[in-house]
């Protein structure tokens, strides 16, 4: 069977599917390894260093016309797809909600996709979580691009000229990207106070060394079955609004992280909270990609308003391409080998397992999820 690294030709896009530390891992299980040529080189890879692991590197058509299984970071435009094998596999972070003309030219095509956004969250996909690995580069980016947007430091520093305060940060949304940030925050010496509307993360926030915002909304609030917040009621939303204003009045820098895959990012901090904070604050929104949950904010930009630095940049795990292209790597890895037959040297399919059968949009010539059938 034959693997199939493209390059990635989003403009924004630095990382890639596959890193050389991994080509030997998957040619060792029976695998042949195709790499598009400089494929690697915006994360750190050479097309030496892919040919020294043992892979081939070709052109673009042959990479995709000489794939059984291709992995991608980001979804292939119609062009491409339509010089893949029929029958052969993709899989990466196809944003199916937002590319219905991708997902209809896949089904023409005869190819199985794999959109690992719609993976389920279960302990058994752990370590196939594209979207969890990623968000925890993201929290961790954020930190970085507001201390270096910020006028003020982040630790408290006693010096002959007197004493400096550590810088107040306020982190909305306590997930994967929101924790990490938590922590990346702490370490760099700022106080650091969180809120979410779910009641069960209180405890890994403190763990951190955060403190817990709590803010009474009235009526039920927590979190679903598959771990993501419980919509709220437009009352909830204007009381946590009115609490969470008088936090970002006290800040210095506000980080928010709140995203639902496949509809617009909601928007949690207003105009009229922005109007609230001290001039020379800064706010990094996370979601700026799929709409932002700061009002104002511009996607791929920093801007001002009042005085308040908005950061709106997408694609923060790509600005450390080479550990995101690491863990996007491991995560299609251990996707491969949870299917991987030992005896035909081939990724078996399963669209009835569970975890094929979350993510599978396209297969046998049929957009078969629900999701993006045609009513």
């Amino acid at each position: 069977m034959t693997i199939s690294i493209p390059k990635e030709i989003h403009e924004e896009e630095s990382r890639a599917a596959l890193v050389p530390e991994h080509v030997g891992k998957l040619i060792k299980a029976g695998a042949q390894v195709l790499v598009e040529n400089g494929a690697g080189l915006a994360s750190g890879h050479s097309d030496e260093a892919y040919a020294a692991a043992g892979a081939t590197v070709e052109n673009r058509d042959a990479v995709l016309a000489g794939g059984d299984f291709l992995f991608t970071v980001r979804g292939l435009p119609a062009a491409d797809i339509a010089k893949l094998k029929r029958g052969a596999l993709l899989a990466g972070l196809l944003d199916p909600f937002n590319s219905p003309d991708g997902v209809k030219a896949l089904a023409a095509q005869n190819v199985s996709a794999l959109s690992m956004e719609l993976l389920p969250r279960t302990t058994r996909a752990q370590k196939m979580d594209i979207l969890s690995s990623q968000a925890s580069l993201a929290g961790y980016v954020a930190v970085l691009l507001a201390a270096e947007h910020s006028p003020r430091i982040f630790p408290m520093m006693m010096t002959p000229a007197g004493t400096l305060l550590p810088s107040k940060v306020f982190i909305i949304g306590a997930g994967v990207a929101g924790l990490q940030a938590i922590a990346t925050a702490k370490r760099l010496g700022a106080k650091v106070e969180a809120y979410d509307t779910r009641p069960v993360v209180e405890e890994q926030v403190k763990s951190l060394g955060g403190r817990f915002v709590t803010l009474d909304l009235g009526g039920e609030t927590g979190q679903t079955a598959d771990g993501y917040a419980k919509p709220l009621t437009p009352e909830q939303i204007e009381r946590q609004r009115e609490g969470m204003k008088k936090v970002c009045a006290g800040s210095d820098v506000v980080i928010t992280t709140a995203q639902v895959f496949g509809r617009s990012a909601p928007v949690l901090v207003t105009a009229d909270m922005l109007a609230a904070m001290k001039t020379g604050s800064v706010v990094v929104d996370l979601a700026a990609e799929s709409g932002g949950n700061v009002e104002g904010v511009e996607p791929g930009a920093v801007v001002r308003r009042n005085g308040v630095t908005i950061v709106g940049l997408r694609n923060l795990p790509g600005r450390v391409p080479a550990h995101a292209s690491q863990m996007l790597s491991s995560n299609l890895c251990a996707l491969l080998e949870e299917y991987w037959d030992k005896e035909s040297k081939r990724f078996v399919l399963k669209p009835d397992d569970e975890l094929i059968k979350g993510c599978l949009i396209t297969h046998d010539g049929r957009i078969v999820n629900e999701k993006f059938s045609a009513p």
